[in-house]
């Protein structure tokens, strides 16, 4: 500190030291861009395919018919479809990510793109939480409705969960905006941190946790689900081998085996990245972590492409109208093969026709 001319003089610490920690930062944070060109390709093809099973899900789901028959379960399978169909759409974000970098690109990936993206994947983690809840009550409450079970319980909680969502998700994007690092130029990495300020940095690591939470809550509920079904469904092969009710308990338990496998295989690699590599970031191992929670995010996508499956079984309206279509089109084929064929033989019925009379004219 000096005092020239009466004004005291103070040297910018804070300035220099945030802009040592942007450059430390930037310098941990570059990765190798030859992977860019992979993950681009991967994401094209699931935005594609999500894009037009989700859509066509909706699109079966909000049908005049579809909404006359509607329950508490389909409400769930219908936000499920919803929030998978707006992860496709924040697809095209994340590749621009990879593919730019320019700075205005990576301020709206990461203070809307991403928000959105994990926003609508948690949604998606808990409204299959709440299918596979819906269809144990129908097996504890095989002959009434659990008050969880009926419409207006579902639209309820439907929007609670939207609404909680999109409050933490705003908190984040706020603080984002208000708090965010300069960045003059972007680093080799498609990583948001180095936007991040102490406070932001702090919310960040809250929201996760928060969120590994919930991740891990609806993880033993649909275990705790599936044993439960499970284990009714030995006692009541112990009883009565070839009832019915075995066998409904043995479709249940098929069903809620695969919404299990498809949570598994979708959210619990990432989630077991993701923790670490928010706490624990080192130089060292910084890229591999990068790589790991890359591929994990990769393969939690793939979610969209598997959700119909779950839509397929768990909805007998879904089948129904997929066997309406089938059933439609094969009409129409045959329709259509049936009036070929009757034009066939009124063509050849005109064609004798002419052939008689001239026949009868050369002859008079």
């Amino acid at each position: 500190m000096s005092d020239v001319g009466g004004v005291i003089e103070t040297p910018s610490f804070n300035q220099s030291s945030v802009n040592n920690q942007t450059d430390r930062s930037a310098l941990c944070g570059q990765i190798d861009t030859s992977t860019h060109l992979f993950f681009m390709l991967v994401y094209s093809l699931v935005f594609l395919m999500g894009l037009l099973l989700n859509g066509f899900t909706l699109k079966v789901y909000f049908c005049r018919a579809q909404q006359q028959t509607s329950s508490s379960v389909t409400i769930y399978l219908k936000n499920l479809a919803a929030s998978d169909f707006l992860i496709s759409l924040c697809l095209p974000i994340r590749i621009t990510n990879y593919a730019s970098s320019s700075v205005p690109v990576r301020r709206v990936y990461c203070n809307f793109g991403a928000s959105a993206f994990y926003l609508n994947m948690y949604a998606s983690i808990l409204f299959m939480g709440y299918i596979a809840a819906n269809r144990y009550l129908k097996i504890v409450h095989p002959l009434g409705t659990h008050i969880l079970q009926t419409v207006r319980a579902a639209h309820i909680i439907s929007t609670v969960t939207w609404v909680f969502l999109l409050a933490m998700t705003s908190t984040y994007i706020t603080l984002s905006l208000l708090t965010q690092e300069p960045l003059p130029s972007v680093p080799n990495t498609v990583s948001c941190d180095v936007l991040h300020s102490d406070q932001l940095s702090l919310l960040y690591k809250i929201i996760h946790s928060f969120s590994a939470a919930i991740f891990l809550v609806v993880l033993v509920s649909l275990i705790f689900f599936y044993y439960s079904t499970s284990r009714r469904l030995s006692l009541a092969q112990q009883r009565q081998p070839v009832s019915s009710g075995s066998k409904k308990l043995a479709k249940s338990r098929r069903n809620m085996l695969v919404l299990v496998s498809v949570f598994c295989v979708c959210f619990v690699p990432y989630h077991l990245v993701r923790l670490p590599y928010a706490f624990l970031k080192r130089c060292t191992w910084e890229q591999a972590f990068f790589y790991l929670k890359e591929l994990t995010i990769l393969v939690s996508v793939f979610n969209v492409c598997l959700d119909p499956l779950i839509y397929f079984i768990f909805c007998k309206a879904f089948r129904a109208q997929l066997s309406l279509r089938r059933v439609f089109s094969i009409t129409q084929a045959a329709e259509n093969t049936e009036r070929r064929s009757s034009d066939g033989r009124v063509s050849a019925s005109k064609i004798n026709t002419k052939t008689s009379v001239t026949k009868q004219t050369s002859v008079l």
